[in-house]
C-alpha cells in the first residue's frame, strides 16, 4: 500500500448527500477480486449514458476535474452495502482523499485499508471546501496527515481528528498483511517451538 504523508492536488466538488456504495460502483462490476480496473467504472450510472457515452455534465468527466485526486462530498458517504469494491474504484480512479461531513462506519475503515484518506469535517467547513473545488484546476488543496490539516487554495486550513493507528499505517503504508508480516520473526519463532513442543500437531 502507498505511503499518505502529504497531498496536493486537484479537489473535485460533488455536493451530493447519502452517496452510497451502488452509486459509487454499481453491482454488475463487482464480479472481479482485483483491486485494479475498477476507476473506469467509478460512478459509472452517473458518469455515462445508456450507451455508454460520457455525460458531459458529471463533475469527474469535465476537464477541470478529470486529475482530481481529492473528492469533497455531502453528509453519509458511503452508505449503503459494504462492498470493498467501492474504494478500490475511489482509489484506482486516483482519488487519495475524500472529504465529507460524515462516513458510513464500514466504508470508512475499508477507505483506510486500501490507502485512501477519509476526512470528516463540520458542515461549514466542508462547505467551504466545496466552494473552493467549484474554481476547477487552478484551486488545489493541501491534505496534511501528519500535521492533521486541510489546507484550501486560498490559504484558510482547519483540522481534523483521525485514529492515531489509522494514522501510523497510512503514514507507513501498512496494510492488514503488511503489519502481519511486521511480525513475521515472531511467528516464525512461535511456529518453531509449537513444533518442538507439540510435533503431533
Amino acid at each position: 500500500m502507498d505511503k499518505f504523508e502529504t497531498l496536493t492536488g486537484i479537489a473535485a466538488p460533488m455536493d451530493m448527500i447519502n452517496i452510497d456504495t451502488d452509486m459509487i460502483i454499481p453491482k454488475q462490476f463487482l464480479k472481479t477480486i482485483k483491486r485494479s480496473g475498477l476507476g473506469v467504472n467509478l460512478f459509472d450510472e452517473m458518469r455515462y449514458d445508456d450507451d455508454g457515452r460520457e455525460i458531459p455534465d458529471f463533475v469527474l468527466n469535465k476537464p477541470q476535474y478529470r486529475d482530481a485526486e481529492i473528492l469533497v462530498a455531502g453528509d453519509n458517504f458511503g452508505c449503503g452495502s459494504s462492498r470493498e469494491h467501492a474504494p478500490w474504484a475511489i482509489k484506482d480512479f486516483g482519488i487519495r482523499c475524500v472529504i465529507a461531513p460524515s462516513f458510513a462506519d464500514i466504508f470508512y475503515s475499508n477507505c483506510f485499508k486500501n490507502g485512501i484518506l477519509p476526512i470528516a469535517l463540520p458542515q461549514e467547513q466542508v462547505d467551504v471546501l466545496m466552494k473552493d473545488a467549484e474554481k476547477g484546476a487552478n484551486a488545489r488543496m493541501t491534505i496534511d496527515l501528519e500535521g492533521q490539516t486541510v489546507t484550501t487554495s486560498d490559504g484558510e486550513s482547519f483540522g481534523f481528528e483521525v485514529d492515531s493507528f489509522k494514522k501510523h499505517c497510512l503514514l507507513n503504508g501498512l496494510d492488514d498483511i503488511a503489519l502481519t508480516l511486521e511480525k513475521g520473526k515472531a511467528i516464525d519463532r512461535f511456529e518453531e517451538s509449537a513444533a518442538q513442543s507439540r510435533p503431533w500437531v
